[in-house]
């Protein structure tokens, strides 16, 4: 497997190991008036090398008095100088006298920092209470911001136990990763360390009461898994019943016994807390012990809330919990090994999952300027650019790839081996590997290493002959055929080919493997085949239009060979390989068609995303939106009015989600009958304030509705939902809606709400609203150029950067825009987003591509299609 270190200046980004951490005591006392913190940190250090000199983090902080203490030597030391190191955010201090190799020492280092609302370090967030605002404090440490909380070895390597110690005002919550062993009101009569009387020495006078609170000393952890916070919260058990959050702390109280059962190892902390936080950068947070994440990810109404909140908050819970066992007890040694986090339960055989990982991965891993999933990162300050697509979700389909050919008991056990071998130790992907080796007697170093070293995913070409198939693979660019440079992989492809024996019964080879660049296969091909059964393999599969027409019919029919999990990877397969060029988008949109018939919701997700994504590639081609607008309102509007606009409990999720769908759809391709109910709808909650006439699964859609077919009444009341949001997700839901007006008045001021109102944590859901309207698509990547300085300094630390660069930029979709945005960014520094500066570039040329190739075939096949309608 690919190494970590770069071969020039192997040691440049890493810190030196001539010190390593074993243990930290970290006191920090929290003023929420004056939003600000100090303390100290006290870490006791094993001397692997003689040296003079201590390197370690810190970034943002007023650092004060420093001593060292030798064990060896017996004596306290002061360091003689320090210099710092901005950019690799590292300070050293240098010792007048010298560690000896194999000693221990303790360095202390005071400290103080500002609360401010980055979202990153220790920061603060703010609520609302009475009229006023008021804030709280809380931690986000991943990927290296523990530093901008106290000095510390800040890589994922360095494991150290920690002691964690929290002084605050009396009527405050403490929390931590670990529960408390005590907490007393300071006075007179309370014993605290030295240490601690420098700190807390003023406050005994002061009329508030402060408290001090003490936490159990946590197992061995990385510095990114430590959290705290403080502030007036409220909490509940599994006891306590509470609206809002239930919902999340049952799926957490359920998982948790699952994942102990299935991985055989114990969830080796006293308690799992999770924080709801108000301000947040990421969806959620996996702190060892404290979960932290945003309300979306965790709040809801269960009287009013959607089904799509609910997966996704059970989602996002199981997900955090999963990762107490994988990234936490056992974790990668560098972040290159990001997705050894991932491996969660989505590798089972899950429909869902071909749309939510599956597709999203190859979509993005379809682009030259993607990255392997074990990609070499040594810096820390890029790491933030790695959390995609391709360490999640291409890794989960990697993985559920992998679970399929040995076996998911097999791969299971294998997990389990590799996690009792591991338990609280560094890990790097062969470590998995030799694991699932051991359970299944397979060489899965050999089987999957180009899978995750390598760059990209294969598309195999199938062509018949009267023996059977014969399958090659090439690396699949959505540009279309790759340049024999980026196409020298040859990855070891397990086929699993679902085709009938001589008696005419069909059944799934799973031993079937390429593992070249190309191999013939006997097969009956007289009677339905399909490689890629349940379409598992991270891969597309190309056949002739002749073959995918007979798939299709095939996949129509009621009693079909092919299940759900084929019928939705064929449509994501056929539209992917016309984008391409590889196919022709007249045969995809016949797929489409002849599954019209098609009764499960997920089939039809796959066909709605399709089908819009059509219509905002060529959202400048008036004629042909609007012909691609009427074959959705066929697809879409009949399913309307067969499902009508009620919810019912009795009703299946599929029939929830395949009735949201259809209306969502056939709103967005602007079927005036389905406009006007929405609309309607809307109008009694204005006259009213009634919601009931609002069913949470179509909020979205119909704020959406009212405002981009309203006005001003209009917009103004979804500001008022956003000000004072009855849930996390109607808030959401109100800023998309303000994104969506077509009123050049009205869209302006959405911008100047960014400006001036916006959350930093909300302000991608005001990108995607604008970025979705095709009246706004041009003026939010004016403003985002017009406002860069403003934007850059705002976000330069978090995730959302990233994203503001492509949310802002990817829809546009001319050589003209290409053209532009390369020389926009031309003079800036784009250290800090340029993977997605890069695959926002490829999907603007992807897109113009696709246009200027697909134009002619596209609007031949819509005129034939409404010809056909008529007839």
């Amino acid at each position: 497997m690919s190494t970590t270190a770069t071969s020039q200046q192997p040691d440049q980004y890493r810190l030196p190991i001539d010190v390593k951490p074993t243990h930290y005591d970290v006191t920090i006392k929290t003023d929420l008036e004056s939003l600000t913190f100090e303390g100290f940190v006290k870490t006791s250090l094993d001397v692997k090398k003689e040296t003079s000199k201590i390197v370690l983090n810190t970034s943002d902080l007023e650092l004060g008095k420093v001593s060292v203490y030798s064990d060896a030597l017996k004596s306290e030391q002061a360091p003689i100088s320090d210099s710092f190191d901005k950019s690799q955010e590292r300070i050293a201090y240098e010792l007048s006298n010298t560690l000896p190799a194999g000693s221990k020492a303790e360095i202390k280092i005071r400290f103080s920092g500002k609360l401010t609302g980055s979202m990153m370090g220790y920061y603060k967030s703010s609520w609302e209470h009475e009229g006023k605002t008021k804030y709280y404090a809380l931690t986000q440490f991943e990927p290296t911001a523990a530093r901008r909380a106290f000095p510390c070895w800040d890589e994922p390597l360095l494991k150290a136990t920690f002691g964690i110690t929290l002084i605050s005002r009396a009527d405050t919550v403490n929390l931590s990763n670990m529960p408390a062993t005590s907490e007393d009101v300071l006075s007179s009569g309370v014993q605290v360390s030295e240490d601690i009387k420098d700190i807390v020495s003023t406050l005994e006078n002061e009329k508030e009461k402060w408290k001090i609170t003490r936490f159990e000393t946590t197992p061995p952890m990385s510095s990114y898994i430590v959290a705290f916070a403080n502030g007036n919260f409220e909490y509940l058990e599994r006891s306590v019943v509470s609206p809002l959050t239930q919902f999340a702390l049952d799926v957490k109280a359920d998982v948790l016994p699952l994942y102990e059962k299935v991985f055989d190892v114990e969830y080796p902390l006293p308690k799992l807390d999770t924080l709801v936080a108000s301000d947040f950068d990421a969806g959620a947070m996996e702190n060892w012990g404290l979960i932290t994440g945003r309300t979306s990810a965790f709040l809801l109404d269960p009287e009013n809330a959607d089904l799509s909140a609910k997966k996704q908050i059970a989602t996002t819970q199981s997900h955090e919990v999963a990762h107490m066992w994988f990234g936490n007890i056992t974790t990668m040694e560098w972040w290159n090994y990001l997705y050894l986090n991932e491996v969660f339960p989505e590798w089972k055989v899950d429909s869902e999952f071909i749309a939510d990982h599956l597709n999203r991965a190859l979509n993005l891993d379809a682009k030259l300027s993607s990255h392997p999933i074990e990609v070499e990162c040594p810096d820390a300050n890029h790491i933030n650019q790695i959390f995609d697509s391709l360490s999640y979700s291409k890794a989960a389909s990697v993985l559920r790839m992998l679970s399929n050919y040995v076996g998911e008991d097999l791969f299971l056990k294998g997990v389990s081996i590799y996690l009792k071998k591991k338990l609280y130790a560094n890990s790097v992907t062969n470590d998995l590997w030799e694991g699932i080796s051991e359970a299944t007697k397979v060489d899965v170093t050999r089987l999957m290493d180009n899978w995750i070293s390598k760059i990209g995913f294969p598309v195999l070409t199938v062509t018949e002959d009267a023996n059977g198939i014969h399958v090659r693979q090439d690396r699949f660019l959505e540009t279309g055929h790759a340049e024999p440079k980026d196409n020298e992989t040859i990855w070891n492809i397990p086929l699993s080919i679902l085709s009938a024996d001589k008696n005419g019964k069909l059944a799934i080879d799973k031993s079937a493997i390429l593992e070249q660049r190309e191999k013939s296969f006997p097969i009956d091909t007289n009677k339905p085949f399909k490689l890629n059964a349940s379409t598992i393999g991270v891969y597309r599969v190309l056949y002739t239009p002749e073959r995918l027409t007979k798939i299709a019919k095939e996949a129509a029919k009621e009693d079909s060979a092919f299940s759900l999990n084929d019928r939705i990877g064929l449509v994501y397969d056929a539209m992917a390989l016309s984008k391409a060029g590889l196919a022709k988008l007249s045969s995809a949109l016949t797929l489409v068609d002849i599954l019209r018939n098609e009764k499960e919701h997920l089939v039809w997700v796959g066909i709605a995303e399709s089908v819009s994504n059509l219509v905002t590639i060529w959202w400048e081609h008036p004629q042909i939106v609007e012909q691609l607008n009427a074959f959705r309102r066929a697809l879409f509007v009949p399913l309307v009015e067969k499902l009508g606009y009620e919810y019912s409990a009795s009703d299946s999720p599929d029939i929830t989600e395949l009735r949201t769908i259809a209306i969502s759809q056939s709103a967005a391709a602007r079927d005036l009958a389905v406009v006007k109910e929405l609309k309607s709808r809307f109008e009694h909650y204005m006259k009213t304030g009634d919601y009931s006439k609002i069913p949470a699964d179509l909020q979205r859609v119909i704020f959406v509705v009212a405002a981009r077919h309203g006005g001003r009444a209009e917009y103004d009341a979804v500001i008022k939902i956003h000000d004072k949001p009855k849930t996390p997700t109607a808030r959401i839901a109100a800023i998309q809606a303000m994104g969506a007006t077509e009123d050049p008045q009205l869209i302006q001021e959405t911008f100047k709400f960014i400006t001036t109102k916006s959350k930093d944590q909300d302000i991608m859901y005001f990108f995607r609203g604008l970025s979705n309207n095709f009246k706004a698509r041009r003026l939010l990547a004016k403003f985002f150029r017009d406002e860069y300085d403003v934007l850059y300094k705002r976000f330069e630390g978090n995730f959302a950067l990233q994203y503001l660069v492509s949310i802002s930029m990817d829809g546009l979709a001319s050589e003209k825009d290409y053209k532009e945005i390369e020389a926009f960014f031309k003079d800036k520094d784009t250290s800090k987003y340029n993977q997605s500066l890069a695959q926002t570039l490829d999907t603007i040329r992807a897109k113009y591509e696709y246009i200027n190739r697909s134009t002619e075939d596209l609007g031949q096949w819509l005129v034939q299609w409404e010809k056909s309608r008529k007839q």
